[in-house]
């Protein structure tokens, strides 16, 4: 990432040409991500049975629904199966509730609890080498036929130079996505090293809001999330939230 105005407005300008609608979308809705928005409205990291998760995809979007989520990704390791089948449990959950939308339209502003699906955006989590460390990355609203995405999809981390940050975050962003460094203070590297050298490489952003230390009742760590908010905005960078949810319960991360 440039530190040149006139270099970094090019470069989002590039960014924009590949971008998808769902990507563009989802920049918007990042850009107004705070402290408040995990985990009853969005949430951008989750797990299923896919990966190392413990609940199937169904029970993952049956939650969703519950709790009222507006927005949110399935983040499993190096594959889309969880993603694929979530897009699955939609459709039929539409077929079923066919006037859905309509009845919130009628209900809207009035205080109603008729349930509605969140917009769910295409995502994975994936391992990478960023200043001889290895950190996730995940990437979010990615065209999934993408070749360039290929070697991140097979369902385990990838090697070589596939597996460097630069290729990782080139993919994503190739593809049509967002790419975003997970949970920056959970490395042996520190936050600051970490977060500059993937804002080199031309990193979308960081997931600022993240319970690194799991309470009961989630909410983002307080010190650490101040420090990567500071870094996020040094380098103008977006913000994205999520519980990280390894369990059977989407508001906490076990």
């Amino acid at each position: 990432m440039s530190a040149n105005p006139a270099d970094r407005a090019s470069e989002q300008k590039e960014t924009h040409r590949t971008a998808t609608q769902d990507s563009l979308l989802l920049r918007e809705v990042l850009q107004n991500i705070n402290a408040q928005s995990c985990p009853k409205t969005y949430n951008f990291h989750m797990h299923t049975n896919c990966s190392d998760g413990k609940l199937t995809p169904a029970e993952l979007m049956a939650q969703a629904v519950e709790i009222g989520l507006q927005g949110m990704a399935i983040t499993d390791h190096h594959n889309i199966q969880g993603y694929r089948k979530a897009k699955q449990w939609m459709e039929d959950w539409r077929w079923h509730n066919p006037s859905s939308w309509s009845r919130k339209r009628q209900a809207k502003g009035k205080g109603s609890s008729v349930k509605s699906l969140p917009k769910l955006w295409a995502g994975v989590e994936i391992t990478s080498s960023l200043a001889d460390t290895d950190v996730h990355i995940l990437g979010y609203a990615f065209k999934p036929s993408d070749k360039g995405m290929a070697p991140y999809l097979q369902g385990a981390a990838p090697k070589g130079t596939d597996r460097q940050a630069d290729r990782v975050i080139q993919a994503i962003q190739a593809a049509g996505g967002i790419a975003i460094l997970a949970h920056p203070v959970r490395y042996r590297t520190d936050e600051i090293t970490l977060i500059r050298a993937a804002a080199r490489l031309g990193i979308d952003g960081v997931e600022t809001y993240y319970a690194y230390d799991n309470p009961k009742v989630w909410r983002p760590s307080p010190v650490k999330t101040e420090r990567v908010q500071a870094l996020a905005a040094e380098h103008r960078l977006l913000s994205s939230c999520g519980t990280d949810t390894h369990g059977t319960v989407l508001t906490k991360r076990l």
